[in-house]
């Protein structure tokens, strides 16, 4: 298979423009470009050290340089070397940076640690240019152009659970990160629709409807209902299981009766995950375990050519340095198993997709499992060393369970996995019953303040009018629309606003709070910037063009440092596939607004076009995160 498949597997993309010319990537980057120049004239004998450079943890600069004390040992005692320590070092590191406008001064203190401050102009046209040319100037560059991301797969015939929330927005966020800074993604959705289960479920239909092919999906109804009822049936009828197991053998031999059946039960199954994805805003192309099920025997074949797979206790098996037990590729009755699946659907995104990096989101419980097939790929020659950081490369992305207030994994009263359609109900249905009671209410006198941190909770979409402190009535469906949308929005930050490793305790209420690190707190300072900007009565877009942005005041140098290192948050949360690192730098973001809103008055103040200016970054900045998590943005209230 050659790059005509390849080009037609992956999922559409709108074409997304490049940045313009000149932009520098993330601050960082371009920091540490300078630092490598200088590092080649004061070291020219040392050509492999890189630029280890740093935000700086203490008060003496925004940025530090770290690579004195490395250097010394290595140039001490060269020819025509004069330093006398590190410190001597990191002096040369300073003066021998390249002039340019970026840099307002350095120092160095201790054993040679570089501490750089950056031009207060240089910041603000940095965030004038952004302004201007849109905040994709402020993607930090990338090595990779081509990803495919696994995500979210459930099971065909199960019902989503809440289990599988974790999965399916960490990786839908992944996936926006990676577009923004212009990589193409192949969205994987790696559902288990093949394997023994399906001759349970097909003997099952067959056995209860006769005339299934008339019924449609009418025959089988509340799917979730159907596989309890033939789990049952197969795990306590010796005479069924043997005839579930024939089916399954009549399945992978492509029996057209049988293959018609599992097509109509995928199909069905399929319809209730989309509805779940829509409900989410998530985007997915399909490609199951049974798509890879034709792959499986010339991987195989690859694979034992090269001497890798032996034969153990009647299996088929690689084994694999680090690991006790070997990965097993063909069972004792010689049938695959998920380690052939993934083996074949890791040689097939290698070379038909021609992925430069496979990212996997599971649960940490599969993290071995990954790591043996990783390595049995490298042991195949697929992948590189990981130590030498080259391409291709694969990474497993884990997270952790979804608890309950006592500590156990979430489940319902009856124990059963909560659903997550079922817990997006929830959300909406708490949402909506609070809104109801407001409006109940609307001839009474609200407290505004009271009344506004609420609607932010649920991230409101819709303006909503105050006509002396009384709530216009809104119609039925902007209120079913709005207790939907925004209560999913709460859902999701709660999730990744925690590192994905840890377990996280489920609580509408802490999710639902308006104070902390929470989707309200967020949602009411981007609320309040739109406040800020309208009351200033000022053209913004002429602002961009015509005024600029003045950092005099400590707090509008605070926020506008921070902003520009939004490309440095970026980088990490890719580098580290981790969306709370974006979660963090918001809610900090935030907190240096109100600091800047708080001590620097932007209406009628003499500054009030560089701080509408500061104010309009901050909003760009702010819904640009939104987007990555999913959460629709309040706008105006």
């Amino acid at each position: 298979m050659g790059d005509d498949e390849a080009s037609t597997s992956a999922s559409p993309q709108p074409h997304k423009p490049a940045p313009p010319p000149g932009a520098a990537g993330s601050v960082k980057q371009h920091i540490s470009s300078l630092v490598a120049s200088s590092l080649r004239a004061t070291a020219p004998q040392v050509d492999d050290v890189q630029p280890m450079v740093e935000v700086c943890a203490q008060n003496f600069g925004d940025y530090q340089c770290n690579n004195a004390m490395g250097l010394w040992p290595r140039v001490q005692g060269s020819p025509g070397t004069s330093f006398r320590n590190p410190n001597a070092i990191g002096q040369a590191i300073a003066e021998n940076l390249p002039a340019c406008d970026a840099i307002e001064s350095t120092s160095v203190a201790g054993p040679g640690f570089v501490n750089i401050v950056l031009s207060n102009t240089w910041i603000a046209k940095r965030i004038q240019d952004m302004l201007v040319n849109g905040i994709k100037t402020w993607a930090p560059i990338v090595p990779v152009k081509r990803v495919v991301l696994d995500f979210s797969s459930p099971n065909i015939a199960k019902e989503m659970h809440v289990g599988h929330l974790r999965s399916t927005i960490i990786g839908e966020t992944l996936a926006r990160i990676l577009q923004f800074l212009n990589v193409y993604v192949l969205r994987r959705n790696h559902v288990g629709d093949w394997g023994t289960q399906f001759g349970m479920l097909i003997e099952f239909l067959f056995e209860k409807f006769p005339n299934w092919e008339e019924l449609g999906s009418q025959a089988i109804g509340d799917l979730q209902l159907f596989y309890k009822a033939s789990k049952e049936r197969f795990d306590n009828d010796e005479e069924f299981k043997v005839r579930a197991q024939q089916a399954v053998v009549r399945l992978q031999g492509g029996g057209e009766k049988y293959r018609t059946a599992w097509k109509r039960i995928c199909q069905i199954s399929r319809n209730e995950f989309d509805e779940v994805y829509k409900l989410l805003d998530v985007q997915l192309e399909e490609k199951g375990e049974s798509f890879y099920n034709p792959y499986i025997p010339q991987v195989l074949e690859e694979l034992s050519n090269q001497g890798l797979i032996e034969e153990s206790k009647g299996a088929r098996v690689i084994f694999i340095e680090g690991h006790k037990s070997p990965l097993i590729v063909v069972k004792t009755d010689g049938g695959y198993n998920y380690a052939s699946t993934d083996l074949a659907a890791l040689w097939y995104r290698l070379n038909v997709e021609k992925a430069e990096w496979i990212i996997y989101v599971t649960d940490v419980g599969q993290q071995q499992h990954f790591d043996m097939i990783f390595k049995a790929a490298k042991m195949a020659g697929w992948l590189p060393d990981p130590n030498e950081k080259k391409f291709p490369k694969t990474s497993h992305v884990g997270f952790g369970l979804v608890l309950g207030a006592d500590g156990k994994r979430f489940r319902t009263r009856s124990t059963e996995v909560v659903r997550l359609r079922d817990l997006l109900d929830e959300a909406k249905s708490r949402s909506k019953s609070v809104l109801v009671e407001l409006l109940d209410k609307k001839g009474k006198q609200y407290n505004c303040g009271f009344l506004f941190a609420f609607l932010i909770t649920f991230q409101v979409k819709y303006e909503v009018r105050f006509c002396s402190g009384k709530l216009v009535d809104w119609t039925d469906e902007e209120l079913d629309k709005t207790s939907k949308e925004l209560g999913y929005g709460a859902v999701k930050y709660a999730d990744l606003k925690n590192n994905r490793l840890t377990n996280y305790t489920f609580s509408f209420d802490q999710m639902l709070s308006v104070k902390g690190n929470t989707a309200v707190y967020l949602q009411y300072a981007h609320a309040r910037i739109c406040s800020i900007i309208g009351k200033s009565n000022m053209d913004v877009e002429d602002l961009k063009m015509n005024a600029s942005i003045s950092l005099g005041h400590p707090d509008e140098r605070a926020l506008g440092l921070h902003l520009i290192r939004f490309s440095e948050a970026v980088e990490e949360a890719c580098n580290e596939l981790l969306p709370s690192v974006l979660c963090d730098y918001l809610y900090n973001l935030s907190e240096m607004f109100t600091r800047f809103y708080t001590s620097c008055q932007v209406v009628g103040s003499e500054e009030e076009p560089s701080r509408v200016l500061l104010c309009e970054a901050t909003g760009i900045v702010m819904r640009q995160i939104f987007q990555f998590l999913g959460i629709t943005p309040v706008y105006k209230l």
